[in-house]
């Protein structure tokens, strides 16, 4: 057994993706205090893939630089050279990544006379279409509303929560259909939705609030048999919310019901305000048949400039959460805006964050921060189609964290984080040991064949 390539990622000289001396297995050397064990026989989920989500703030972003920069920043996500992407998340009306509130029907057309897609495809659309002809698999869409149009709901406004309105269930789930359609025609194929944004959040931007019953009704009754009339292959995501005691309860209150169960294909989860991965795994251990997606995840706003490229503890953030979640069965990445601009946005109550790629407005300079890299230690590397396998981690320091998986090619793939500093940790793989060196706040990606 032979480690091929080396590659690492840390604080100190800030180094990037370096490949670095590779090392080969000796049953026969002793262990260290600090382990990390891979047994390749126990095999888990089949991993989807990664990626990120095409706002209208990002397709903004992207357009304030020239056509090569976009090409270059497009392959730098997607390209073959690049974090090799093939997953993707778009908004189903406004989200607060967008310049403002919008809907694809003139208001109160509750017959969807006038559909329409044209603020789509001025700008995002197009780069969605960009990214699907540099992905190296099948780029999978994942489609999610921030809310109904305002006459469908209790408070007559896209912002601020509220519900919507019974009457308008099935008007609702036709405008899903609608969507699909006819973004197929412009080539947007979507592959997977999800009900409703972050469903128990009241928030000052496009928002809705679904209650479980009102959820497992809406899936039930309508979404689901609207899916199947029009004959949509489209998977159907419930929660797409934080994880916690909350999306177990979520799910038993939504999935105990065997009819609408039977259109559900998984739940999606994001990070904010939980740590608790365990949820995960109760969740798989009472649903085994059905998928764990983390749909969004971002760092909120912080100071931009030379200071946040070389951020680390942002890039160790994802990693550490991709980590555990992996870990805890979840089948893909999807991070939030693949692009902002240097304030963050553009988002249209203030609500800004940071993203792996910025580009400032006024200078054209493109800033790849610290979750650019840490992403790319999973994505570049675990591809659609490997195994989770199981991987086991003694760490005195408490600092060293560690996932592996297997490709359909056979290269058994481990990714360990060190957010502590320098140590010195045996490998065990399949009863191989190699000693090896994490230094101070890395990440480091072993390929094995």
């Amino acid at each position: 057994m032979k480690i091929i390539k080396t590659i690492q990622t840390r604080k100190t000289n800030k180094v990037f993706h370096q490949e670095i001396e590779n090392l080969e297995f000796n049953k026969d050397k002793d262990l260290l205090d600090n382990i990390v064990r891979v047994d390749t026989s126990k095999k888990f989920q089949t991993i989807q893939g990664f990626g990120g989500a095409f706002t209208e703030a990002s397709a903004i972003a992207l357009n304030y630089l020239d056509k090569d920069m976009q090409e270059k920043i497009i392959d730098a996500y997607f390209g073959k050279d690049g974090l090799n992407y093939n997953l993707g998340r778009v908004h189903i009306n406004s989200c607060d990544f967008a310049k403002g509130n919008y809907t694809y029907i003139k208001d109160g057309d509750d017959k969807l006379t006038t559909f329409d897609l044209s603020h789509d495809k001025k700008e995002i659309f197009p780069f969605v279409i960009k990214a699907s002809t540099k992905a190296q698999d099948k780029l999978l869409l994942l489609a999610s509303p921030w809310s109904p149009p305002a006459f469908m709901k209790t408070n007559k406004n896209m912002n601020y929560g509220g519900k919507l309105l019974k009457e308008y269930y099935k008007t609702w789930a036709d405008y899903f259909v609608k969507y699909i359609k006819e973004a197929k025609k412009l080539g947007i194929d979507i592959s997977m939705v999800t009900v409703q944004n972050e469903p128990q959040a009241t928030q000052t931007w496009d928002s809705c609030i679904y209650e479980p019953e009102d959820e497992k009704e809406f899936v039930k009754n309508y979404l689901g048999p609207a899916f199947i009339k029009n004959n949509l292959p489209v998977d159907i995501y419930i929660w797409d919310h934080n994880r916690g005691d909350v999306l177990v309860d979520r799910a038993i209150r939504i999935l105990d019901d065997k009819k609408a169960s039977k259109y559900i294909k998984g739940l999606a989860f994001h990070w904010y305000c939980s740590e608790d991965f365990e949820s995960l795994s109760k969740f798989h251990n009472m649903y085994p048949n059905k998928s764990l997606l983390f749909t969004e995840g971002c760092v909120e706003y912080g100071v931009y400039g030379d200071e946040s490229k070389y951020r680390f503890e942002n890039g160790e953030k994802y990693a550490h959460h991709m980590i555990n979640d992996f870990n805890n069965y979840s089948e893909g990445f999807i991070d939030w805006n693949l692009l902002l601009d240097e304030q963050g946005g553009v988002n249209h109550v203030g609500n800004y964050c940071e993203a792996p790629i910025m580009i400032n407005r006024k200078t054209k300079e493109v800033i790849y921060n610290s979750s650019y890299y840490y992403i790319g230690h999973f994505s570049k590397y675990v591809k659609r189609g490997a195994r989770r396998v199981l991987t086991t981690t003694l760490s005195k320091s408490k600092t060293i964290e560690a996932v592996s998986f297997i490709n359909p090619n056979g290269e058994t793939i481990i990714i360990i984080l060190n957010t502590g500093w320098i140590d010195k940790v045996s490998l065990v793989v399949d009863g191989n040991i190699v000693n090896i060196t994490l230094p101070n706040q890395s990440i480091t990606t072993y390929i094995i064949n």
